[in-house]
């Protein structure tokens, strides 16, 4: 019998894997210097926490979502999205309390499971980096979120995208809205696909994000949320633009933006790129907003929120070549070539003190002639290179050389990694 991985994942190989490495610890070094610490939760929750937080009317609890009943008969879900889990974890352990400092920051990275089409950059089992932040109702925690996600795309050189903001105000405004799209909506309902209709009595503001290409023509002409935002909300979002405006960051109103996810209230937003990667189709790589409720929901005290998360498939498509060789061919610092059983052992020994002392090293382990040990260092890219012999081992002394000069030392055993330092820092 043949196994395969399972349609819609992937596996994730040397050679790849490290720049995988290299976009988490970009993600942990940028979103530090903006106080965010990491936060892990586990990749399965309750079937209710996503529930209650993604809307039942979403696509992902409605069509995604892998659920199942464990052993113990309950009801769970491999997780969709990040924020439902983080916003579980900042409730049960109390985050909240005096003794944490506000706003309370948080980034995450890890697996995500959706039940849908494997497309290029999507798969069902889908990797997540995402930040959240709780306690500040403050516009301009919104600009300073959004500002830190164009940052980060930065140090990838990604520099040409757009940005699209919209709000979905407050209660009142979207009870207003609400009201007024299903009157608009209402005449159509034949017309409507078989989801929006089902949305139309449910949640009508999920209609505006319809794939369906006759429901987009439809909602080309629906009334638009800033017509029925509250003082407050038109003063939040007011804020917003100004802000980004003062960080010198182009964006566009889109008012038929909704999000995917019912949670989202006030600012959300989306950063797309056109690329060939994406068949020089707009995509969006990060999206969030503010979700204030979403605490309380999950049985938290009254706490606003903010967050954003990204796909890193999708991350990883835009990367450009020379970035991802750099990543993948790591050489190696000391390949030690042996001659006989002695040269052997005492390599195991220098081997052990070169690690310790963090220095990348190896050595053959299948007895290849010293030939194929040259060869070996060689496809290792490996900057120097000891050779031990039966000579080597009586004088306690080790033959090095500088693979990219081929210069060579006589270096005594106890100043190996004193000596391999200096060499590597020069």
């Amino acid at each position: 019998m043949s196994y395969q991985k399972p349609k819609g994942t992937t596996d994730i190989l040397p050679g790849e894997s490290e720049l995988w490495q290299f976009i988490e610890k970009t993600a942990a070094d940028v979103f530090s210097d903006y106080r965010f610490s990491e936060i892990r939760t586990p990749i399965f929750e309750q079937y209710e926490v996503f529930q209650r937080s993604s809307g039942e009317t979403s696509d992902i609890v409605s069509k995604e979502m892998y659920d199942f009943e464990d052993k113990g008969n309950r009801h769970m879900a491999l997780r969709p999205e990040g924020t439902a889990g983080v916003v579980r974890s900042y409730v049960e352990n109390k985050l909240f309390g005096p003794e944490h400092v506000k706003p309370y920051k948080v980034w995450y990275k890890g697996p995500m499971f959706r039940y849908e089409r494997p497309q290029s950059g999507r798969q069902r089992q889908f990797h997540q980096i995402g930040v959240e932040a709780f306690g500040s109702t403050s516009p301009d925690i919104d600009a300073d979120i959004i500002s830190m996600a164009i940052n980060f795309l930065a140090k990838f050189n990604i520099i040409e995208y757009k940005l699209a903001i919209n709000t979905l105000g407050d209660k009142e405004t979207r009870q207003k809205y609400h009201e007024a799209l299903i009157e608009y909506l209402k005449p159509f309902k034949n017309e409507l696909s078989e989801d929006s209709k089902r949305r139309l009595e449910q949640n009508p503001l999920r209609i505006l994000d319809s794939k369906d290409k006759k429901d987009q023509e439809i909602v080309k002409n629906a009334p638009s949320i800033l017509d029925f935002l509250t003082e407050d909300s038109k003063e939040h979002f007011a804020r917003v633009k100004k802000a980004l405006n003062l960080l010198n960051i182009d964006y566009e109103v889109d008012s038929n933006m909704v999000r995917g996810l019912d949670y989202y209230n006030h600012t959300i937003f989306e950063v797309m790129v056109t690329d060939k990667a994406f068949d020089n189709k707009e995509t969006t790589v990060i999206a969030g907003g503010r979700y204030n409720g979403l605490v309380e929901e999950l049985g938290g005290p009254q706490t606003p929120g903010f967050g954003f998360g990204m796909g890193v498939e999708r991350l990883m498509l835009l990367i450009d070549q020379q970035t991802k060789s750099d990543m993948s061919n790591n050489s190696l610092d000391v390949f030690i070539v042996t001659i006989g059983q002695e040269a052997q052992n005492e390599s195991l020994v220098i081997l052990d003190r070169l690690r310790k002392n963090n220095i990348s090293a190896d050595r053959d382990f299948l007895n290849k002639k010293v030939k194929g040990q040259f060869k070996m260092a060689n496809n290792l890219n490996t900057k120097l290179v000891i050779t031990l012999g039966e000579e080597e081992i009586l004088s306690k002394k080790a033959s090095l050389k500088i693979m990219e000069t081929g210069d060579q030392l006589s270096v005594d055993f106890d100043d190996l990694v004193e000596t391999i330092k200096k060499l590597m820092n020069n």
